[in-house]
Parts: C-alpha cells; sequence; structure tokens
C-alpha cells in the first residue's frame, strides 16, 4: 500500500491550454493522448502542473495578446513546470516569445508533436525552440481528448488562399492532407477505441483534391462505408469547394448528419471582393439552396467578421439582411482585428471599435433568435442525439444531428450512447425530450 502511495504522488501531470480552431483542438487532442500513454495525468490548466502545454492562435492582434497572458498564468500557477509554447502563434512569433519568463519550450506547428522528445532534452534553466519554417502535415490528430464520443480526423493542413484578412497561410504553411489510405486506417483506429462520430477536419479541407490529387468525395465515401462508423460530420468548406458529387455522397447516407458549417464572412459583393474571397453572395446562396434540396431539415453555421475597413453601413445592411433571409442557425461572429502582415491591415478607412461593436452584437442578436426559432421548429419531432456528458445529476446533455444540444432525464449511464429522443420543448437555442424506447 505504501508503495502504491507513493507511485501516486510521483505521478506527473500536464495541463493544457488550447485556443482557436478546431483543428487546434484536434492536435491538442492527440498531443493529450500521448501524454497519457507515457503516464502523465491530465489537471485543469488552473492547477500546478509539471508541464503546462499552450496550443496557440494568431489569427488576430487580439489573439496574440491572449497568447502572452496565457503564458505569464502559466508561469505563475507552475513556477517548476514546464511550459511549452507551441502553435501558431510560436511559429510566428518565436522571437517574442524567447522573451517572456518562464517559457522552456517553444514549438512551431510542425514540432508540436515531438514535444516528448523535446521534454527530455530540456536541462535546468535551457530554453528549446524548434520552428521549421517548411511546414510537414501530421495526421495523428484525431482526438477529442478525454471525452471519447466525437473524435477529430484531421485530413487537411494550411491554405493557398491569399485571403487580405488572414494569416493562416503564413503560420501554417502552404495546403498538404492527408492519403485516403492512411485516413481510412485512422477512421479505422479511432472506432476500435469506441468513438462513434468522426468530424473531418482541416484548415481548408475543401482544398483535399488540390492538396494531394485525391477526391474529398472519394474519401467521405470511404468513411461512410467504414463499419462501426455511426456519425460523420464535415467541419467548415468554404463554398467554392463544396462539389456537387461530394454532396451526393453525403446524401446517400443515414451516417452523414445534417448540419454544414459554410464561411460566409460578409454578405455584400465588394466586401467579398477586398477580402480575396473566392465566390460572391449569389454563389453563397446557391450552395445554401443546394444543400437543403438534399437535406431539408439541414441547419448551417456561418463565420462573419463585422466593420472590416471600408465596410458602410449599407455594405453591413447587406449582410444583416442576408443571413435574416437564409437558413443560417449558428453565427460566428467577429469584429475585424487589425493583423500585422496582411493585406487588410495596410488598408484605408478602418471601423471605429464602437461602431464594430455595435453591429458584432446586432448579428449576435439574430443568431440567437434565429437558432431558438430553428430549435422551436423541431419541437414534436424527433431525432437521434449522441450523448457526451451528464452535466448535473440524471440530466445528460449530446449533440443532435443537426448540432443542437439536447438534454435529458435518465438513471442510467448515456455517455457515448446514441439514442432516439422526442422533442419536446426549446429554450434559447437547445432542446430537452424524451428518450424514445
Amino acid at each position: 500500500m505504501e508503495k502504491q502511495i507513493k507511485a501516486q504522488i510521483s505521478k506527473k501531470t500536464v495541463s493544457f491550454y488550447t485556443m482557436g480552431c478546431r483543428l487546434n483542438f484536434s492536435e491538442s487532442g492527440s498531443i493529450s493522448r500521448g501524454f497519457l500513454d507515457r503516464g502523465y495525468d491530465i489537471v485543469d490548466f488552473d492547477k500546478p502542473a509539471d508541464v503546462v502545454f499552450i496550443n496557440t492562435c494568431t489569427v488576430t492582434d487580439g489573439a496574440d495578446s491572449t497568447c502572452r497572458n496565457l503564458i505569464r498564468k502559466a508561469h505563475k500557477m507552475s513556477p517548476e513546470g514546464k511550459v511549452v509554447v507551441a502553435g501558431c502563434y510560436a511559429q510566428m512569433e518565436s522571437e517574442a516569445i524567447k522573451e517572456m519568463q518562464g517559457v522552456d519550450l517553444i514549438l512551431g506547428n510542425s514540432e508540436k508533436y515531438k514535444v516528448f522528445e523535446y521534454l527530455d532534452e530540456i536541462k535546468d534553466e535551457q530554453q528549446i525552440v524548434k520552428v521549421k519554417k517548411k511546414a510537414d502535415f501530421d495526421f495523428g490528430a484525431t482526438s477529442d481528448g478525454l471525452d471519447q464520443t466525437r473524435a477529430f480526423l484531421k485530413i487537411q493542413d494550411g491554405c493557398n488562399y491569399v485571403c487580405s484578412f488572414c494569416i493562416i497561410p503564413q503560420a501554417r504553411g502552404r495546403s498538404r492532407a492527408i492519403t485516403i489510405r492512411d485516413a481510412l486506417s485512422e477512421a479505422k483506429r479511432i472506432i476500435g477505441e469506441g468513438y462513434k462520430e468522426i468530424v473531418l477536419t482541416g484548415v481548408n479541407i475543401g482544398e483535399f483534391e488540390a492538396a494531394n490529387g485525391e477526391r474529398l468525395s472519394d474519401l467521405v465515401k470511404e468513411l461512410l462505408d467504414v463499419e462501426g462508423l455511426e456519425r460523420l460530420r464535415l467541419s467548415s468548406v468554404e463554398p467554392n469547394t463544396f462539389t456537387d458529387d461530394l454532396l451526393e455522397v453525403l446524401a446517400s447516407s443515414p451516417k452523414s448528419m445534417d448540419h454544414f458549417h459554410i464561411p460566409l464572412q460578409s454578405g455584400d459583393d465588394e466586401i467579398l471582393a477586398a477580402m480575396k474571397r473566392k465566390y460572391t453572395v449569389s454563389d453563397y446562396r446557391q450552395v445554401v439552396d443546394k444543400i437543403l434540396k438534399y437535406f431539408p431539415r439541414a441547419s448551417f453555421g456561418a463565420d462573419i467578421i463585422c466593420g472590416f475597413p471600408g465596410e458602410t453601413d449599407a455594405q453591413f445592411k447587406n449582410t444583416k439582411k442576408l443571413l435574416e433571409e437564409l437558413n443560417i442557425t449558428h453565427f460566428h461572429v467577429f469584429p475585424y482585428s487589425q493583423r500585422k502582415n496582411t493585406v487588410a491591415a495596410k488598408m484605408p478607412d478602418h471601423i471605429q471599435h464602437y461602431l464594430k461593436k455595435d453591429r458584432v452584437n446586432q448579428l449576435i442578436d439574430l443568431g440567437n433568435y434565429k437558432k431558438a426559432m430553428y430549435a422551436g421548429r423541431q419541437i414534436n419531432t424527433s431525432g437521434e442525439v449522441l450523448f457526451e456528458r451528464e452535466i448535473s445529476s440524471g440530466i445528460w446533455e449530446g449533440h443532435s444531428s443537426h448540432y443542437l444540444k439536447v438534454r435529458v432525464e435518465s438513471s442510467a449511464d448515456l455517455k457515448n450512447k446514441i439514442l432516439p429522443v422526442y422533442f419536446n420543448n426549446a429554450l434559447e437555442g437547445e432542446l430537452t425530450g424524451d428518450i424514445i424506447s
């Protein structure tokens, strides 16, 4: 017994903080699995740890500021621990991070998967910086951490687009992708570990074919045929890359979930052109209409940027009007944030902060209303729910196929179970219901 207690006391701990996109969360999930395999316990970020891993974002200058605050907090919370700063901010600003107190290891996007070997190299006060300019592709990011209900399969990384507001191509490099063969192998491994749902993720997954010559629709078709997979989702797909053959493959299988995230950014053609986006408002409408023909009950998510340089009141109203008209239910609204080393940062007529904030709030209110209306339309219908966690005693929460949160009462353990639910009420865009026995 005494030996067991000593072993427990000496067990190493690691904490994580992940910023930004789903791809970052996917990668953090994979890395956390590596720590678990090496005998670490994962603790909350606000608790002392032997290793603190911060997976950073650099999409805006505000994100950079948040990263610096997190580094300071990590050192204060774990002064004896090793602080690892990885990801996009580390890729772009390693020199600035080197000057911050308490940082032991700085890893770019290609190097973060080698964190374990680099940790072994750290001695005393030595600081290690590993940031490669030429990006590799690591497809090991296939976990959502400890939840073990939904896994993110990274199929693509990097981006060849030159959107005027975006720094990500510089942080993550050119577009590159997994092979269908390797993706299938990873998917089978994931399913073998008990996951019911896979989300295909990347920076720009619609560039899959351009990156490796294989069609995304072929990959999806192969995955839908994998025995044991019960649900498949796509993460964000650019409207100009959502092909007819992809939609037909998705519609051919009940495993395909009817929620689609199609970035919009603006509902005004002049602003879209200034952003160097690859579609028009008309193109976007056509994509949404086409999806609805195959998935009549589909919900849609969209990213929207408010206050892009030069955006007039009339142009903002065009965006708001489009969002009112289309079946967009999950709004992801951001104020434009100036990012150095981008084309947009050098544009004239930057919008004042108070005006951006007002426009953001208008769209957030609209998004909350539309999501609530959409949820209300699901009352007295039914659908399958993947249950993820018990949020309080006897109250279980999961997601419907159209990515609405659903809560039910049950004394049974529902984690990682897919069950039919009759939706009987909706509140603030979330559903409650009863399990259909």
